[in-house]
């Protein structure tokens, strides 16, 4: 497997920056209790129920256990143990928050323990690269060409390389989205590339570009020419469906108070030639922007609401999800919360998985978070990183941890 790596040894020494220093176990027992004990309890379990009462750990604590004893090392190295961890508890996403535009460094949120985890990417090179996740997986595609495309488990570090797709160095606009399909552990990854059609402002060629895990092979699904309409930087897939946004360039069905629209496109249906505006629905408001998301195989957006005499500035943050062609309001972020940033730009960061969604500015390291199941706003623990100068840049994006999944 390409940049297959030990994820004991290396993610260890990663999270080891950031993690305090916990007593051990002995350490909380008196000396008194300790002199009587005569027998481990840990000796005297079997490997099977001992691998089940591991699996109840939190992700960070199985890295830690792992230099605990030979045998805790070799029950973390084995591969059902990796099953049975990631069976045995519902991970929540993490959130990877970029620290510099130079280096792809940065740190990653744990919502379970409230604590942040020092963590180096593998395979990018900027925090200015497209980005996807599905699953445990994390798909990274180059901001320059377009043709650099890698997948890879943040946890584990094994990271895989894939094959050039075609035309896209020719692109003005990319929206990347991978999925992962549970069962298989098989992943699709869906790039919606525009092109602005030489001479005519008002005209866009758009494609579809599929990649199959399992043939390694890209395909072109479809092309169509939109007229008043370009394709931008925002794409998900949910239950089969590619969903990406469009964006008006003038002419068309668009108008001031309107300038976003949402395609749907079934991936099963490969060979359907219908034009892909027919499948359009226009967006719940005038929007500043739009953040497409798959929490548990529904379709949710999150969008900045724009006032009502000047739709390009945002008064409001927005949560809605997809019922068949209808949008369903969710909820509005808190007036305290929205102010909690500070100064908000009518552009913003926001992803989700699970039943998890975050939310940050690009102009601080300040993240909130939305939690769909219990409806809760919740700021997450600061981060430690500091603004260092007035326009340095923040962003970031979230994950599942998960042990057994591979690029």
């Amino acid at each position: 497997m390409e940049g297959e790596t030990s994820w004991v040894s290396h993610l260890f020494h990663d999270i080891q920056r950031v993690i305090p220093t916990f007593e051990s176990l002995p350490d909380l027992i008196d000396e008194e209790n300790r002199e009587n004990t005569g027998i481990s309890l840990d000796c005297i379990l079997p490997d099977e129920l001992l691998e089940r009462i591991l699996a109840y750990l939190p992700i960070v604590s199985v890295f830690r256990m792992g230099c605990v004893c030979k045998r805790w090392k070799e029950i973390v190295d084995e591969k059902r143990f990796s099953w049975g961890f990631s069976d045995s508890l519902s991970q929540k996403p993490w959130y990877f928050m970029f620290t510099s535009s130079d280096e792809p460094i940065g740190y990653a949120y744990d919502p379970v323990c409230r604590k942040w985890y020092g963590i180096d990417l593998p395979c990018i090179e900027t925090s200015n690269w497209f980005v996807s996740s599905s699953y445990g997986l994390v798909c990274f595609m180059d901001n320059d060409s377009r043709s650099r495309l890698y997948v890879c488990n943040p946890i584990t570090k094994q990271f895989k390389s894939l094959e050039e797709p075609p035309n896209m160095k020719f692109s003005d606009y990319s929206a990347l989205a991978i999925t992962v399909d549970k069962k298989m552990l098989n992943y699709t990854v869906a790039i919606v590339k525009s092109r602005q059609v030489p001479g005519n402002f008002f005209q866009w060629d758009l494609s579809i570009q599929i990649y199959d895990s399992e043939t390694t092979l890209w395909m072109t699904y479809f092309t169509e020419v939109l007229a008043g309409w370009r394709g931008g930087d925002e794409s998900v897939i949910c239950d089969g469906i590619l969903y990406f946004l469009i964006y008006a360039t003038g002419g068309g069905m668009a108008s001031l108070d309107n300038r976003h629209r949402l395609i749907m496109y079934n991936l099963s249906n490969r060979f359907s030639q219908d034009s892909l505006m027919r499948t359009s629905i226009p967006v719940p408001c005038s929007l500043t922007c739009g953040r497409l998301m798959n929490l548990k195989d529904k379709l949710v957006m999150v969008g900045g609401i724009g006032k009502q005499d000047r739709s390009d500035i945002i008064k409001g943050i927005g949560i809605w999800t997809l019922n068949g062609k209808e949008w369903v309001e969710i909820t509005r972020m808190p007036h305290k919360f929205f102010q909690g940033f500070g100064e908000f730009d009518d552009v913003f960061a926001s992803s989700g998985t699970s039943d998890i969604i975050y939310i940050q500015s690009y102009g601080a390291p300040a993240l909130l978070m939305f939690d769909m199941d219990r409806k809760q706003w919740k700021w997450s623990q600061k981060c430690p990183v500091t603004k260092r100068f007035p326009l340095q840049l923040f962003t970031g994006f979230c994950f599942e941890p998960r042990l057994e999944v591979l690029p």
